[in-house]
């Protein structure tokens, strides 16, 4: 749907160009900003990459399942009828983690994962494997729910793409969003767990 609505505005503004003589400066918008571009995700690449690789070594050495161990206690509570050491539980704190950490592209492939396990376990549920409140086929469970939710308002304690943009584009103190960043994701967090359990009840989690 929105490759429809962009197609749709970018051909409204060339007609509208075109009928009002401003064809050149439509050339050299379009020309200007493919190089912006170009140049932003250079310098996205390079900093998505550090960023990456600090969590690639601190997999390696453990950290990563250090802190999964640690939040653990917090994954119960999100996920009261997740079975411990199911497969989703491993996806879901690498996510929360790398979203904490600002690394949203890299948290992507786990939570793709973490849905995939999650998809199952509903299914598993259906069969009677597992106890907690059944859905509908094409409904999504509590777990999917709460997990996006969790997921859009993460808590971030580095926002590493705000700070590379701001980088990009010449702010004198890129990382002076820190603090505000930290206040309003932490809020956001805290909405939506305080959301997510008066849904879990509605729907009788």
């Amino acid at each position: 749907m929105l490759n429809y609505l962009w197609a749709c505005m970018i051909m409204v503004g060339i007609v509208y160009a075109a009928f009002t003589g401003r064809m050149p400066e439509i050339t050299n918008a379009a020309l200007d900003s493919s190089k912006e571009a170009i140049t932003l995700c250079i310098t996205m690449m390079g900093v998505m990459s550090f960023w990456v690789g600090f969590m690639e070594i601190a997999t390696k050495a453990g950290i990563v399942e250090g802190a999964s161990r640690r939040i653990r206690p917090i994954i119960r509570f999100l996920f009261p009828y997740l079975p411990k050491g199911h497969p989703a539980e491993g996806p879901i704190t690498t996510n929360i983690i790398a979203n904490v950490l600002g690394l949203g592209w890299a948290a992507t492939p786990a939570g793709l994962k973490a849905m995939e396990e999650l998809g199952k376990l509903e299914e598993d549920r259906r069969e009677g494997k597992f106890p907690g409140p059944v859905r509908k086929r094409g409904i999504a469970s509590n777990e999917m729910c709460t997990f996006l939710i969790i997921n859009i308002s993460s808590l971030q304690l580095i926002p590493v793409n705000v700070i590379a943009y701001r980088s990009q584009y010449g702010s004198v103190n890129p990382a002076a969003i820190v603090g505000p960043g930290i206040a309003a994701t932490a809020v956001s967090t805290v909405v939506a767990v305080i959301y997510c359990k008066m849904m879990d009840g509605k729907r009788g989690g």
